[in-house]
């Protein structure tokens, strides 16, 4: 187990400002400075102008706008592709653009904007044919699309926020905070947060030349529910701007204020938003949005978000919850049969590499992570294409291990092995041709020999050091719940031994406690644990608030015990 640093400067800054000690050792040991670091207010929210290509952004969709030409949203398939759609066709509207939207089917367009997907557009059944298309959290490596739309005289308009390869695509204009030569200071805009960006310059350029028209007027406020929502459920990394921009959406769904769709997802889920926190979007909402996407059309999801309608909003939400439950169940399977197949992997072993002709291709991301977390390494599983004639792949990483990168290596040292690939650093998909993943297997696992550190495949539980008893409090646990925690702002977890004064199985799969530390004693609670704890344990836990029949009450929630998870 290793513990967070905390600069002794920062802690005694926060504890000058009022700051309860224990909290301001939990946002020193994170880069916080200053309370306003936290990102509670939009106050410090980065400027939109500094982002590239935004102004040849502006000027196409105001145009369009302007001589009432159509604009098509080309979306991806996920829970950011969703909402970003859903805020670039909700606020464009109250733009007075005429505006619709066209996603790819996962098992037969692929991803992105492609020639196929062109021809749809050109001949879209509610909207007709588009003058202007906009991708939103994909693009950037369409290239082939691209000019298909080019050539079919549409311009194209791409906001994305994945990394580019060495050439970008021949777009009217790019927003993407990755591109080269983009000096945004935030590069972790998730594929929502850019296009809520680019609508915030465009009100920008209607205040600035037409003050009381509907543009300049637009309540992009409202949209803050959506952009929370997708940042959170791509995993995209909270640095302070984007906690910013998830603080505000999380205000406003606590507040009643989220659209319908949200509302209803959360009512199906059987959570109370007005306690809204980051982990409801990212563990209840957000993959009920995914699931359409995984199995189904990701369209349900853009409908359920999109709709004004409660009632309409109840029936897709529960739309969505059945093919929810059904993603569960694929993948409890297709897990169980991912392990199976790895077995005990080699100590030395950099990666891990399955693929089964019976998987489902929307599922196989899930599967990777799955494996990821178990055994510490860079994952990747694979199913097969819909004409079966390669093989699609998902791969989920480890910090320090850059996947994106290490694809493109592999793609250099075999020039034809991959036939596409795309991602970040901690996730990434690639394509296959022919019988070909045992040969990828081993690239990949020589990339990563060559080049990761050795260190970042020895998994450590990194903990917030001990918590004085006393410290415990129904209180900080609040105070934590309210604050926006994810990838790169991770929440806080502390260790301790304890003695065990009782357990006991619920729910089938959760072991319930009694544990005592010092003279203090403590409800906490092992999330899919069915085997008991020593007497003794050192346990690795976080602070929780647990509501039962109106009465709230602090619970400790276990993440590891002694001998487990590097602890």
């Amino acid at each position: 187990m290793k513990h967070r640093e905390v600069p002794h400067r920062d802690l005694a800054a926060l504890t000058a400002q009022g700051m309860p000690p224990l909290l301001a050792r939990v946002y020193a040991a994170r880069g916080v400075r200053d309370i306003s670091m936290l990102g509670e207010t939009l106050d410090g929210m980065l400027p939109p102008a500094s982002l590239k290509g935004i102004g040849e952004a502006v000027s196409l969709l105001s145009q369009a706008i302007a001589n009432h030409q159509p604009i098509l949203i080309i979306a991806d398939y996920d829970c950011d592709g969703a909402t970003a759609c859903a805020v670039a066709v909700r606020g464009l509207k109250m733009m007075g653009a005429q505006v619709d939207y066209l996603v790819p089917n996962r098992l037969v367009h692929g991803y992105g904007l492609t020639p196929p997907i062109v021809e749809l557009a050109l001949q879209h059944p509610r909207l007709g044919r588009p003058a202007l298309l906009v991708t939103v959290d994909n693009g950037i490596a369409s290239h082939e699309g691209i000019q298909a739309a080019n050539n079919a005289g549409l311009r194209v308009l791409v906001t994305d926020h994945h990394l580019p390869a060495d050439t970008l695509p021949n777009a009217a204009a790019i927003v993407n905070p990755n591109q080269p030569g983009c000096p945004f200071p935030s590069k972790h805009l998730a594929g929502v947060g850019v296009m809520f960006y680019v609508l915030a310059a465009l009100r920008a350029r209607y205040r600035e030349r037409a003050p009381q028209s509907q543009g300049a007027l637009a309540p992009l406020q409202t949209l803050l529910d959506l952009v929370a929502l997708g940042s959170i459920a791509d995993v995209v990394r909270l640095d302070e701007n984007n906690r910013r921009l998830v603080h505000a959406g999380l205000r406003r769904i606590r507040a009643g204020q989220a659209c319908p769709g949200i509302n209803a997802l959360f009512a199906q889920a059987g959570r109370d938003p007005r306690s809204a926190a980051s982990s409801d979007l990212g563990f209840v909402v957000g993959p009920r949005i995914n699931a359409a996407g995984r199995l189904a059309d990701i369209s349900l999801g853009i409908a359920c978000l999109l709709t004004d309608d409660p009632d309409e909003a109840a029936r897709r939400a529960q739309e969505l919850d059945a093919i929810n439950r059904d993603r569960r169940e694929l993948e409890q399977t297709m897990r169980e049969q991912a392990i199976a197949s790895v077995g005990a992997p080699a100590d030395h072993a950099c990666s891990i590499v399955v693929h089964d002709p019976s998987w489902h291709e929307g599922v196989i991301g899930l599967v990777a992570g799955q494996l990821k977390n178990r055994f510490g390494r860079p994952a990747f599983a694979f199913a097969p294409t819909a004409d079966r004639s390669g093989w699609r792949g998902s791969g989920r990483s480890v910090p320090g291990i850059h996947l994106r990168d290490a694809l493109d290596l592999v793609s250099k040292r075999t020039p034809h092995l991959i036939s596409r690939f795309g991602g970040h650093a901690m996730a990434a998909g690639l394509s296959l041709s022919g019988d070909s993943v045992n040969a990828f297997a081993h690239a990949l696992e020589q990339v990563l020999l060559d080049t990761a550190d050795p260190e970042c495949l020895q998994p450590e539980l990194v903990a917030d050091g001990e918590l004085d008893p006393g410290e415990a409090s129904l209180e900080i646990a609040e105070a934590l719940g309210r604050q926006v925690w994810g990838q790169g702002f991770p929440e806080p977890v502390f260790a301790c031994r304890f003695r065990v004064l009782g357990q006991r199985i619920v729910g089938e799969r959760h072991l319930k406690l009694e544990l005592m530390a010092g003279r203090r004693r403590f409800d906490a609670i092992a999330f899919g644990r069915d085997q008991p704890l020593p007497a003794d344990p050192l346990l690795a836990y976080r602070l929780s608030v647990n509501e039962y029949r109106g009465m709230r009450s602090l619970q400790l929630v276990i993440e590891a015990c002694e001998g487990e998870a590097g602890l």
